[in-house]
């Protein structure tokens, strides 16, 4: 069986056709078109091209920057915003004549690193990207486990847990609420937060990072709170659900520093005092989501 991968994200599409192994047989990225007919008529010639090179009919899934809503199947949340509104799922399915399934990109990168990713073989794996913003993802025995509202994994937009004085009502989501777990452990969250508190300009964690090492002080405080902050918000996810497994991704999940140290910050969080729970980086990088959305058709 061949499983066809589509990634759309507001600046790029990209397509990946998997095997029944994993094995990458065609990948292909093209800038994405800012306009709903015109992102159907890419993805479907993505689709096309891959089949006419490998000479086969293939299962399509596809990850999103937003949900669909289970109440009427029409996309929303998604910052894509020209597909939200629109049935993306039965659009797709009526131009390639089969059954195209949709899920959210946090979902499609907790489904891929629970297939044959850093989660292979855990029953439970929640997937977390911490990027330009915040996105959560829940895989249950390698599929995607998405809720009634749809909205799994969505704990990016709680509120901090166990915030100090300082941080109440100190930040605005875009979602219109304060306080947001994004606005604190996303890579620009990071950033808001050096530049806050005296750093000078930089435009990404890699070069407040840069500076932690070579001994800056504001760099290291500010990466002293990034740490408990993402303790506190990954505590708040084991409480809840324990998984067997947290898999980070995005940009900040390539920070090394982050492994190592997060082991004791946990325990003091998670009920009880005790974490074993183990907090790993991503196998594929960029590649998990376009995989998770192929691996949505399960073997």
């Amino acid at each position: 069986m061949l499983r066809i991968g589509v990634d759309l994200g507001g600046t790029k599409i990209e397509a990946v056709c998997l095997d029944e192994l994993g094995n990458e047989l065609f990948k292909k990225r093209i800038a994405t078109p800012r306009e709903y007919k015109l992102t159907l008529d890419a993805i479907v010639s993505l689709v096309e091209e891959a089949e006419t090179q490998l000479g086969k009919r293939a299962a399509v899934g596809v990850g999103i920057p937003g949900i669909i809503s289970p109440k009427t199947g029409l996309v929303k949340n998604a910052n894509a915003t020209w597909i939200n509104g629109h049935q993306l799922d039965k659009d797709l399915g009526a131009r390639l004549e089969r059954e195209v399934k949709v899920a959210n990109d946090a979902n499609c990168f907790a489904v891929s690193e629970a297939v044959d990713g850093a989660g292979e073989g855990k029953a439970l794996v929640f997937g977390v990207i911490i990027g330009t913003g915040c996105g959560g993802g829940l895989a249950v025995c390698s599929r995607v486990h998405e809720g009634g509202n749809g909205l799994s994994g969505e704990w990016g937009h709680n509120p901090l847990p166990w915030m100090t004085a300082e941080e109440h009502k100190s930040t605005e989501c875009f979602c219109g609420q304060h306080d947001c777990i994004e606005t604190f452990i996303s890579g620009t969250g990071f950033i808001r937060d050096y530049q806050q508190g005296g750093g000078e300009p930089v435009s990404s964690g890699c070069q407040i990072m840069a500076l932690v090492e070579a001994g800056d002080s504001v760099a290291t405080l500010a990466f002293e709170r990034y740490m408990d902050r993402l303790a506190r918000a990954l505590a708040h996810i084991i409480n809840a659900v324990d998984p067997d497994i947290i898999v980070l991704g995005g940009g900040m999940s390539n920070v090394d520093a982050i492994y190592p140290r997060l082991p004791r910050l946990l325990s003091q969080y998670v009920l009880g005092g005790e974490c074993m729970t183990p907090v790993v980086k991503n196998r594929f990088g960029g590649s998990s989501g376009v995989r998770g959305a192929a691996w949505l058709w399960p073997a």
